[in-house]
C-alpha cells in the first residue's frame, strides 16, 4: 500500500481507500481505515485503529493516538494532537433508525490544538489555536483560542501557552518565556 505514497509510512493492516492524499512523512499505523476523499499533511502520525474520514482534512505534523475516529464534518488544522479515545461526533441527535447525513454539523480544531484521552467533542464546536482540553472533558460550546477546558460540560478553568505551559496569574508561559495579555475576558493574545 505505502509503495503508492512517497516517503509515507502504512502498516500492512490498514487500509487506505482510493482519491486520498497523504503528505511525505505520515506514518499510518496498525487496524487503521482511511476512506475516500481524505487528505492528510505531511510528518503525521495516525495511530493504532484510527478511522478518517470520509471527506476529512488533517493538517501536517498532527497526532492522532489510538482508537479515534475522525468523522466526516471534522478538520484538524497543523500540530493538533489527539489524545487516545478521543471522541468526534458529527450529529447532534442521532438515532440509528432515522439517516441523518445531510444534518453533519462541521467541527474545526484548530492549529495547534490538543485534545486529552477519552474527551468528547459534540459537533458544530470549532477548538480554537493552542486550546488544551483536559482528559475526559466533554465540550458543548466553542473554545477560545489558549483555553483549558475541564469537566462535564467543559469549562474553562484556566489559559494554555502554545508551548503547552499553564499560564499563572502573570500569564507567562513557564515552559519559554512568552508572554500573553488578556485582550477581553474570554481572549488571551501573546504579545508580540
Amino acid at each position: 500500500m505505502s509503495e503508492n505514497y512517497k516517503d509515507v509510512f502504512i502498516h500492512e493492516s490498514s487500509y487506505v481507500d482510493s482519491n486520498v492524499t497523504i503528505g511525505r512523512g505520515t506514518k499510518i499505523w496498525h487496524f487503521s481505515h482511511i476512506l475516500t476523499n481524505c487528505e492528510i499533511g505531511q510528518d503525521s502520525s495516525l495511530g493504532q485503529n484510527v478511522v478518517v474520514g470520509p471527506n476529512v482534512v488533517i493538517g501536517s505534523l498532527v497526532k492522532i493516538q489510538n482508537n479515534v475516529s475522525v468523522y466526516e464534518g471534522v478538520t484538524l488544522e497543523d500540530g493538533v494532537f489527539c489524545g487516545p479515545s478521543c471522541v468526534f461526533t458529527n450529529v447532534n441527535n442521532p438515532r440509528s433508525e432515522i439517516l441523518r447525513k445531510d444534518e453533519y454539523r462541521k467541527t474545526t480544531v484548530k492549529r495547534g490544538a490538543s485534545i486529552g484521552a477519552n474527551a468528547t467533542i459534540i459537533c458544530g464546536h470549532d477548538l480554537g489555536e493552542y486550546c488544551f482540553v483536559a482528559a475526559g472533558a466533554v465540550i458543548t460550546k466553542e473554545v477560545p483560542a489558549y483555553a483549558l477546558m475541564a469537566g462535564t460540560p467543559a469549562r474553562r478553568i484556566g489559559w494554555m501557552s502554545k508551548a503547552g505551559g499553564r499560564l499563572g496569574e502573570d500569564l507567562v508561559c513557564p515552559i519559554e518565556g512568552t508572554a500573553y495579555r488578556l485582550a477581553n475576558p474570554n481572549k488571551l493574545e501573546e504579545i508580540v
